[in-house]
């Protein structure tokens, strides 16, 4: 008996603005397209792609445990001084589905999206800061200081 992994695939594009002088990031458009089978429920999938490219963002630009090192503990203990992205940060954000055939999988057809909404979106996102800047960043989260010329 053969085995086969069912994967669902997506790719994620991101615009983003960068400040000449401040370097403040700003990402005004973002677009995933995503690949899961049959999709059986497309709000559901829907919201939970976006969701996920919401989340990839605040993971690559917002988030991060800042830690004292003086005193051995984290500045940011609570929710209050944690920052995290909300679907207001991004003016326009376009998910797309696509739907494909695989027989191997079983007779529904349909493959997990999960966590993939999340993944792609800050390497998408450091590679856009890349192209605007010339500047390779290799860890989250993009800071402003990463990306000083």
């Amino acid at each position: 008996m053969q085995s086969f992994t069912a994967l669902a695939f997506g790719a994620q594009f991101v615009e983003v603005r960068i400040n000449p002088r401040t370097r403040t990031i700003r990402v005004p458009r973002m677009v995933g397209v995503y690949a899961g089978g049959k999709i059986l429920n497309p709000r559901t999938a829907h919201s939970q792609l976006m969701g996920g490219m919401v989340w990839g963002l605040s993971n690559a630009l917002l988030e991060a445990s800042e830690v004292d090192r003086n005193h051995a503990s984290f500045v940011n203990a609570d929710m209050a001084e944690y920052h995290i992205a909300v679907n207001a940060d991004i003016p326009a954000l376009d998910v797309e589905m696509l739907e494909e055939r695989d027989d191997k999988i079983g007779p529904i057809g349909a493959k997990g999206l999960g966590e993939i909404g999340i993944t792609g979106t800050a390497p998408a996102l450091a590679n856009a800061i890349f192209h605007a800047t010339g500047i390779r960043v290799r860890k989250l989260p993009l800071r402003i200081e990463d990306i000083l010329s």
